[in-house]
Order: C-alpha cells, then structure tokens, then sequence
C-alpha cells in the first residue's frame, strides 16, 4: 500500500528564487506540486522525502521560469487490488459506510458488511442489525478487502474504491475479537 519509489519529474524555478537552487528549494518546489496528486502508475504522492539529483535547467520561450529535472524519493499510496487493509469509518449513509485507508477513503457496501441486514439508523450516523447486536458506526475500525479501484487523475478525490468485509477474517475490528474468544472458549471446552 504504500511504497518509497524513486521518481523524476520536472519543476519550474520561479525567478525570485535563481540565486539559490538547492536541493531543499527543489524539494518545496516538488512538494507543492506532487502531494496529494494521483497517478494511475506509482498511485497517491503522500511525500516528497528527498532530492538526489537536480540537472541543468531549461529556458522555455515567452515563460518566466526556469525548468529542472529531478531525481528524488517519494512515499506513495497505492492501494492494489484484493489487498487486505485496515481503516476506520469516517461516515455512515444508507447505502454504506465510507472508510478511511490512507489518503482516500473506500466505500463499505451495505451488502459488502455482513450477512445479516443493516438498517441505517441516521440519528446515530450508524447500521445496525435487528437480527444481533451489532453496529458499525463512524470511528469503528474495520479490516476490508480492496474488491474495485478506479483512479481519477485529475480529480483524486473523484477517485473511488470498493471494499469488502464479508469473509472470514474480516469486519469490525470488535466483531472479528468476539468471534476470536468464541473459537478460543470453543477449544477450550473440547479439551
């Protein structure tokens, strides 16, 4: 999910900053222009961590600035497909909860929860199930599977993933512990 990637691109020096092109310049310089940026390749540019090498800057006719290419370290977010992650609700609405995985969130299918039916309860911002006592509700963890992904270059926040909680191992966080000291309770009684 998330990756430290070598990157190069290419960033325009203004002209009240030539005096001093340093690397930490350049870093600024690619931190504006990069974080938060989308691409269908190395995914979400969460940091620009370090320059390595900066070339020989390029004039373009009738623009103000200078243009360097750079090399330099970049932490991504690139989520894959069927990848197992963690996240928390961050809103709950009929249809599903929205769950927060790094820099994007995934949307949680009302169908994609559980196997018993949820009932949104908008007063609470919850779903609950009149079959058990359980809810999920905003601030839950919860363990998904990435199910679909689609990135949307120019718009990140357009940018959708679907997820799952419905197998074995997966769900909120507090069911996934009951059901864990069930099977414990289980094995201990068939001892």
């Amino acid at each position: 999910m998330y990756k430290r990637v070598k990157l190069k691109d290419t960033v325009e020096v203004p002209p009240e900053e030539l005096g001093d092109v340093s690397p930490d310049l350049v870093k600024r310089l690619l931190q504006d222009k990069l974080e938060g940026r989308m691409d269908e390749e190395v995914g979400s540019v969460v940091s620009v961590t370090e320059v390595h090498d900066i070339g020989e800057g390029t004039v373009l006719p009738n623009r103000p600035g200078v243009y360097y290419e750079a090399e330099f370290d970049a932490v991504t977010f690139d989520p894959q497909m069927q990848e197992v992650v963690d996240g928390t609700v961050v809103e709950v609405v009929e249809f599903g909860a929205f769950v927060g995985i790094g820099p994007v969130d995934g949307l949680l299918h009302v169908s994609q929860i559980s196997d018993e039916y949820l009932a949104f309860d908008g007063e609470n911002q919850r779903l609950s199930s009149n079959e058990s006592d359980r809810a999920l509700g905003v601030d839950d963890a919860v363990r998904a599977r990435i199910v679909t992904k689609s990135i949307d270059e120019r718009n990140p926040r357009d940018s959708k993933i679907g997820l799952t909680a419905k197998q074995p191992g997966l769900g909120k966080h507090g069911w996934l512990e009951e059901e864990h000291e069930k099977r414990e309770a289980t094995t201990a009684e068939g001892e």
